[in-house]
């Protein structure tokens, strides 16, 4: 496996949707797609917490919940029988509708057909109820069920029982569900050291923000947290950069994550993981525990731009979180210690809407970034912001992960 790293690239993350702005100011956003977000995808923080047989890393139960048609699980060669996955939630959840991808498996004949779904509210082991029996076609995406039973759940346990025929493989390219998640339970803080995949983590968060190091060839950090998702870009070595996105356990001792190189993000990502092994915050010899407005400045000074995730807003509206405000306060400590500097606020969206709405909604976020700012005492001179729609992704939009890394602002350095 490739090795991931940290962007220099400083951008502010705007979560919370951009198909539509405030109401107030502009109404219904126009629908282009389905965007209904999948409540067991990575993106929403599911995790896989029981595994069936795997033929390979890249053949993972983990691709099953990525949201992309084109990667998913294979068993090994010769298994084609009774293949158990378990599936975490994040929330007590209550599912409707379920969707499988079957259209890339590797050869006809290969994808599941027989499969059971079953929901339990009371372990990833027991007190499971059937709220599905389906059939899959063989090379066939979008195959939609609705469910038999309503039950409410935090996991769900899926049981291919065959394949379409092949002798050798069973494979599912994505697995989606939808429905309404039934709590909310607030997270607590992710600062501390993790035994990673890529070495050891460090992570410190402040509010929503979050910088640190991991042990490997110089390895930095910076992103923000949104619930139990954190979205974060990587530099190595000072030259290799791209995202990142990982998920927390709910008791907060594990995180699984997805990686990519810059100007790659469609490719298949790398997975990173690993267990949480102390409450302590620890350093790098590159990395000694600075905060975000320290890891900002050194970005813009650098690179002349900055990625700053931890930046939340109001699902489709350009309100400002509460829960953002110690981020927009340490854009203020770093002007306020660099008051030569004047930066430039950017909008970004994704593309679930029209051209023209996108770019209204991007310039209104940036606009509100930058309010905040102002009125924090900054002048107003040194500030200006620019809205760019959805014209310049850094992530695909053809899923909600991607959607998620194309919602941000990025600040440059005049």
């Amino acid at each position: 496996m490739k090795y991931a790293a940290v962007v220099t690239m400083l951008s502010i993350a705007v979560f919370g949707g951009s198909a539509k702005a405030s109401v107030a100011q502009s109404g219904q956003a126009p629908k282009i797609a389905n965007t209904e977000p999948s409540l067991v995808s990575f993106s929403a923080g599911a995790m896989i917490v029981q595994k069936p047989q795997e033929y390979s890393n890249g053949w993972s139960a983990f691709n099953m919940l990525d949201e992309s048609p084109k990667t998913g699980w294979a068993t090994p060669k010769g298994v084609v029988t009774n293949q158990v996955t378990v599936i975490e939630l994040p929330e007590k959840t209550l599912l409707n509708r379920l969707e499988f991808d079957t259209g890339f498996v590797d050869g006809a004949g290969r994808s599941a057909k027989d499969v059971d779904v079953e929901m339990s509210d009371l372990s990833a082991t027991s007190g499971f109820q059937k709220i599905a029996s389906v059939t899959l076609k063989d090379r066939v995406d979008r195959q939609q069920f609705p469910v038999s039973a309503s039950v409410p759940g935090r996991w769900v346990r899926l049981t291919a029982k065959n394949s379409n025929g092949s002798p050798d493989y069973i494979e599912i390219m994505d697995f989606r569900a939808y429905g309404t998640q039934l709590t909310h339970t607030p997270f607590a803080n992710v600062s501390g050291t993790y035994k990673t995949s890529y070495g050891d983590m460090h992570l410190l968060q402040q509010g929503t923000s979050v910088t640190g190091c991991y042990e490997h060839a110089g390895g930095l950090l910076t992103g923000g947290v949104e619930g139990r998702i954190m979205r974060f870009t990587w530099t190595q070595d000072g030259n290799s950069r791209g995202p990142a996105v990982m998920v927390f356990s709910p008791d907060g001792k594990n995180l699984l994550g997805l990686w990519w190189y810059e100007g790659h993000e469609q490719d298949q990502g790398g997975l990173w993981s690993g267990p949480k092994v102390s409450l302590t915050v620890g350093a790098c010899p590159n990395w000694k525990g600075v905060g975000t407005e320290d890891q900002m400045a050194n970005e813009l000074q650098q690179s002349g731009r900055s990625r700053v995730y931890g930046i939340n807003f109001d699902s489709d509206s350009d309100h400002i979180k509460d829960e953002s405000k110690p981020t927009l306060d340490k854009i203020v400590a770093m002007l306020k210690a660099k008051p030569d500097w004047k930066l430039t606020i950017e909008g970004h969206t994704d593309s679930t809407s029209t051209a023209a709405y996108n770019q209204g909604l991007s310039e209104r976020r940036a606009a509100a970034v930058k309010a905040y700012l102002v009125a924090a005492g900054i002048d107003n001179a040194r500030l200006s912001s620019a809205g760019y729609g959805a014209t310049k992704p850094v992530a695909s939009n053809d899923t909600a992960l991607g959607r998620s890394q194309n919602r941000r602002v990025e600040l440059t350095k005049n």
